[in-house]
């Protein structure tokens, strides 16, 4: 459903919204909204078997353009552990994708076959266009390294479960902070709970995007940038590893240079606080020793299966809700105006409404949030 007004000045005015519950990002919905998936993951990881027709008669569909081992078999787990069946794809070398037909089309088609749709894709704000013409609830199961909002249902469920809280935390995140969608989500979120605060753990070429330090701030969380894991791990709750995403980078040279800088192992953890956890959204390749999986702190396995508890949860959440909307785009449509991130979507879909939040001599696009400059 779209709205729309004109402004010489200014463009054009836009509100587009679909007719069902997605899940884009999760800062879309409110806390309450998300408390209300992670007690029902809860009382499912209790009690599984209490659940297993909830979802009999309903077809969710995969659609995932990049490679998933977790994310892609929690999915489809949870929808049969639930009663459902799946329909997709694990590879667009295998769809009409593979002969150019774009994202529009295919999640038209798809959308009709099922009731609810999950996608994964390596294009910023993949998954708000798709929703933008689906015929069925979307959840985003990771767009490029921009979010990953069900991965961080995932870390709340785990941190719920063996923390007690959501609040009052001290969340050390640590490896890759400029690409990694789960540490981008897991900030967002968690700034959403009171005391909360945040030790940012990279490189000065891997830092975290302006744009969720400055929604830190915003939340009065405080938070501090370091290079070292030792710096930091003795007045941590919880230590969030991620790896050095070798797909993100522009050139091999430049994942080189970056790659072996952070490795959890014993000398480390034996700083840590005797309640400290680690998590990790998985794979690993080398930043956590295997020897520290003895380690009854290490909780990164345990955290996966939690990851298909909560997105049974999800599943029943965003079947069972009806006459709902969600709000898509509500910025301003600059067609003169090109997103300057290369990942984003709106550079592949150029049918692609050009909605930007802002007025001034910055811009910030609706899809994948990448700040644009504009010159007069």
């Amino acid at each position: 459903m779209v709205y729309q007004g004109h402004n010489a000045l200014k463009g054009l005015i836009i509100m587009v919204y679909s007719n069902f519950i997605d899940l884009i990002d999760l800062n879309d919905r409110p806390v309450s909204w998300w408390k209300k998936v992670i007690e029902l993951g809860a009382e499912i990881a209790g009690h599984p078997e209490e659940y297993s027709d909830a979802c009999k008669g309903k077809i969710m569909a995969t659609l995932f353009y990049e490679p998933s081992t977790r994310t892609q078999m929690s999915f489809q787990t949870a929808m049969l552990r639930l009663g459902g069946t799946i329909i997709g794809f694990d590879n667009p070398a295998t769809s009409s994708v593979a002969k150019g037909e774009n994202l529009k089309d295919t999640t038209k088609i798809v959308s009709g076959y099922a009731d609810i749709m999950v996608m994964r894709h390596p294009s910023e704000g993949s998954a708000k266009a798709a929703a933008i013409s689906a015929e069925c609830p979307i959840i985003n199961a990771g767009d490029g390294r921009h979010l990953h909002p069900t991965q961080t249902l995932t870390d709340l469920l785990t941190l719920y479960k063996e923390k007690g809280r959501l609040d009052d935390l001290t969340i050390g995140i640590c490896g890759d902070l400029r690409n990694g969608r789960t540490a981008h989500s897991l900030c967002k979120a968690l700034a959403e709970f009171r005391g909360n605060s945040f030790v940012l753990i990279s490189t000065p070429t891997l830092r975290i995007p302006a744009y969720i330090t400055d929604i830190l701030s915003a939340r009065g969380c405080p938070y501090k940038e370091v290079n070292t894991i030792e710096e930091a791990i003795g007045s941590l709750d919880m230590l969030y590893m991620t790896r050095i995403q070798r797909e993100r980078f522009e050139s091999e040279e430049e994942y080189a240079a970056q790659k072996d800088i952070y490795c959890l192992d014993r000398r480390k953890m034996a700083m840590a606080g005797r309640d400290m956890i680690v998590l990790h959204p998985l794979p690993r390749v080398d930043e956590i020793a295997m020897d520290v999986d003895e380690d009854k702190r290490a909780l990164y396995f345990k955290q996966a299966k939690y990851g298909m508890y909560v997105r049974m949860a999800l599943i029943i959440t965003m079947l069972s809700e009806k006459d709902n909307k969600t709000l898509l785009l509500s910025g301003r449509v600059h067609n003169g105006v090109k997103c300057t991130n290369p990942r984003c979507i709106t550079n592949s879909e150029h049918y692609l409404p050009k909605s930007f939040r802002g007025t001034r001599d910055t811009l910030e696009c609706e899809y994948c949030d990448e700040r644009v400059m504009l010159e007069f």
